[in-house]
């Protein structure tokens, strides 16, 4: 029965995800078993996080965030992630030329060229250096000094840039205030994965802490092209076993092959683009078509 067996996929969603029965205890191993969390909304951000480890607190998972154990990034889909330090470069070398490639039309509006991200990018890395974190609009000025026309829409793509370029990522807090750090003063230097020991790596993260989740599923979260994300799942599919329902392939991880099949009567509050709806193509087995349009 499809009904039936469609029914399984929301319980182990829970489990994979570490909203049910989670053993993680700190916001790192949260956000290192997801492999990013979508964070353009700090506060949501923050609560999904919360929600997948023991004995959580605004402040815990702020502390975190300020000491660099999770940094927030461009990477995947060109918008903000949560990622663990240990994953972040790898990550970036994925995403880098495809968010280049999406902002390239609006760069040429904006008569931004490379030679001007090149100046940009030297002023950014001299204005941060020494762990000196600074604000969008502290870097703004320091631009301005050197004689170079900001303005909102110009900040958002030099300081994207800066970021998946793996020059900056998230600091501390000031206040309230976001600010950016020296991606090389948080995170020392490592080296870097072949192209295809990233594509594995990034595979595993994602149907290990996502299944049962498609190869479509896994396209859409990562911002790969389907040949790459192919190539990411071949490497590692021997760890998961695939079963079809209602016309697709699923991957299972084999740890959570025998979660109970019934289905979960507890409420969980979820935050805004959280990834149990956000990170699946079809959302269909935990929403229904219906209510696509009320969630976020």
């Amino acid at each position: 029965n499809t009904t039936k067996r469609m029914n399984t996929i929301p319980p182990i969603r829970l489990m994979s995800q570490q909203l049910s029965g989670t053993g993680m205890q700190t916001p790192k191993e949260v956000v290192s078993w997801m492999g990013a969390i979508q964070a353009q909304d700090y506060a949501m951000a923050k609560w999904a996080v919360g929600i997948r480890f023991s004995g959580s607190t605004d402040k815990i998972v702020e502390e975190a965030f300020n000491k660099g154990e999770i940094l927030r990034t461009h990477v995947l889909r060109p918008t903000w992630h949560f990622v663990a330090p240990e994953n972040i470069r790898w990550m970036l070398s994925l995403s880098a030329d495809k968010i280049k490639a999406s902002a390239r039309s609006r760069d040429r509006d904006l008569g931004i060229t490379e030679e001007l991200y090149n100046q940009v990018n030297r002023i950014i890395q001299k204005s941060l250096e020494g762990n000196n974190h600074l604000t969008r609009e502290a870097i703004g000025r320091a631009l301005q000094e050197a004689g170079i026309a900001v303005d909102t829409s110009r900040m958002i793509h030099f300081m994207m840039r800066a970021e998946i370029e793996g020059i900056v990522c998230s600091g501390a807090l000031q206040g309230k205030s976001h600010t950016y750090a020296l991606l090389d003063e948080r995170v020392p230097p490592t080296k870097p994965l072949h192209k295809e020991e990233a594509l594995a790596k990034l595979a595993q993260r994602y149907f290990m802490s996502h299944c049962p989740a498609t190869l479509q599923d896994f396209v859409w979260w990562s911002g790969l092209s389907q040949t790459e994300a192919k190539k990411g799942l071949e490497a590692v599919k021997s760890g998961f076993v695939a079963e079809e329902m209602n016309g697709q392939t699923y991957w299972i991880a084999g740890t959570f092959k025998n979660a109970p099949s019934s289905v979960d009567t507890s409420v969980y509050l979820l935050p805004a683009f959280d990834e149990y709806i956000i990170s699946y193509r079809d959302r269909k087995a935990v929403l229904p078509s219906e209510n696509h349009s009320k969630a976020v």
